[in-house]
């Protein structure tokens, strides 16, 4: 099969997985969520910071991170490339309009994310290595019976794909390579292989150091690498709307207005709008995919309405907050207009280079090196906990040598193949993680109605 084979074949499937049927389970799951649970985990993200600070902790508790390490490893997972590539991705090909249905998916993501987190606690189970391992498999099976093996299995498959770190590396690869290799003269735009696979090996080498410490390690390096990607962010989007100050309302009012009609999407169809953003959305806070589940089944307490609180924050600073801050700096700037034939992470550089024309490749160099580090770490451990739950605990790190493998290969292949597999499988971790959730939501309601009473007491 050829290369154009398998990128036409991978984006079929992707675009069969990210159909109607998978919008309504995703979105409309999210809504069932927010009534069912009548929106009152919603009224609750000031005890989520309290929370994160450590004011309810319990040394004792079972567990193997703190809560603010497990949110800092979900969100290093999930605020990634995708913040920064796939935004660019999303409005290149939906319009702006796009933008407005990333924040629909994180609205009702947050109470998507309630019930996964706490089902991730609640349904934990004990492997032969006596640690305590969580995520959508465990609570198939522990919640919902073994007579539901292929369904938690069928997560386990994907996540195994899904988690490999193929877009990560691509991406950051590809914008190491603009900034650095071809202005230096240590590669070309027609000759970059070398340079592709010398860069990709001191990536995988890296990853490896971090991997080594396993989830204690990788805890405590996103919890602070976390906070210092979301500043650095910050900062350089509140640059770009200080010199665009003028055109922000108009933006906005675009982002709203193209999202019911489509105008600038590809073909100018609404569903293709609404397509385009749900599935971005998905695969950027990741709500209903149940991989963030995993580091959320890790935390270190004997509440899951706990960590179900504290996930809510994830799809909050995820996409409301970067996404949006990617978004702005594209639009304000005119690039996704401007700059055809450019999409992914360069053309989120384009748009920087506007108002830091020296210095802003570099800072998203940083910024992109951060993420990607971070969400390559992540991943790792949602891989290898799936490989443990099929071959058994014991076998769960022969995850790792593919892994890293695959950290070499994903830097020097086309990103419409990568996009095309890692969407495909995000969507079909989404349908065992959303049917595990939607049946057992009435137990959280039980463990939540008791937990707030005892709360407000």
């Amino acid at each position: 099969m050829t290369l154009q084979q398998l990128e036409d074949f991978f984006n079929a499937w992707a675009d069969m997985m990210w159909s109607t049927p998978l919008v309504v389970l995703l979105v409309g799951g999210g809504l069932f969520f927010m009534f069912y649970s009548r929106f009152r985990p919603y009224r609750y993200f000031g005890h989520a910071i309290a929370l994160l600070s450590g004011r309810y902790s319990d040394p004792n508790d079972p567990g193997r991170i703190p809560h603010s390490q497990a949110l800092a490893t979900a969100l290093s997972g999930t605020i990634g490339l995708g913040n920064i590539a796939g935004v660019a991705i999303a409005i290149s090909i939906g319009g702006p309009g796009a933008v407005f249905w990333m924040w629909v998916t994180a609205i009702v993501g947050v109470a998507t994310k309630f019930y996964t987190a706490s089902l991730a606690v609640m349904y934990r189970s004990e492997g032969s290595d006596g640690t305590l391992h969580g995520g959508p498999m465990y609570v198939i099976m522990e919640g919902m019976g073994k007579r539901w093996y292929p369904l938690a299995a069928l997560f386990a498959v994907a996540c195994l794909i899904g988690a490999l770190p193929i877009f990560q590396a691509n991406q950051f690869i590809q914008l190491l390579r603009d900034v650095v290799a071809i202005p230096s003269g240590w590669a070309t735009t027609e000759s970059h292989f070398s340079f592709d696979l010398i860069a990709s090996s001191v990536v995988a080498f890296l990853v490896a150091l971090v991997v080594i410490g396993r989830i204690e390690r990788i805890g405590k390096i996103t919890v602070r690498l976390v906070p210092s990607m979301v500043l650095l962010y910050l900062y350089m989007t509140l640059t770009v709307m200080w010199t665009y100050a003028a055109d922000i309302p108009a933006t906005l009012w675009l982002i709203v207005t193209d999202a019911f009609t489509g105008e600038a999407a590809a073909g100018g169809s609404i569903g293709a709008v609404i397509l385009i953003g749900v599935r971005r959305g998905a695969f950027s806070n990741e709500a209903g995919i149940g991989t963030e589940s995993m580091a959320h089944g890790a935390a270190k307490t004997a509440e899951p309405i706990r960590e179900g609180i504290v996930a809510m924050v994830g799809p909050v600073i995820d996409t409301l907050l970067v996404c949006t801050c990617t978004a702005l700096i594209i639009l304000l700037t005119g690039v996704w207009q401007t700059e055809t034939g450019i999409e992914g992470v360069t053309l989120t550089a384009r748009a920087i280079e506007q108002v830091f024309p020296v210095t802003g490749t570099y800072l998203l160099l940083i910024m992109v090196g951060m993420l990607s580090f971070s969400t390559m770490v992540t991943m790792w451990f949602y891989g290898v906990k799936c490989m443990g739950f099929l071959l058994g605990v014991e076998r769960q790190y022969w995850y790792t040598p593919i892994y890293l493998a695959l950290l070499l290969g994903g830097a020097v292949v086309s990103m419409d193949i990568v996009n095309g597999l890692i969407l495909a499988t995000y969507a079909t971790m989404a349908i065992p993680t959303m049917i595990s959730a939607l049946y057992l939501a009435p137990k959280v309601n039980q463990a939540a109605k008791k937990y707030f009473a005892k709360l407000d007491s």
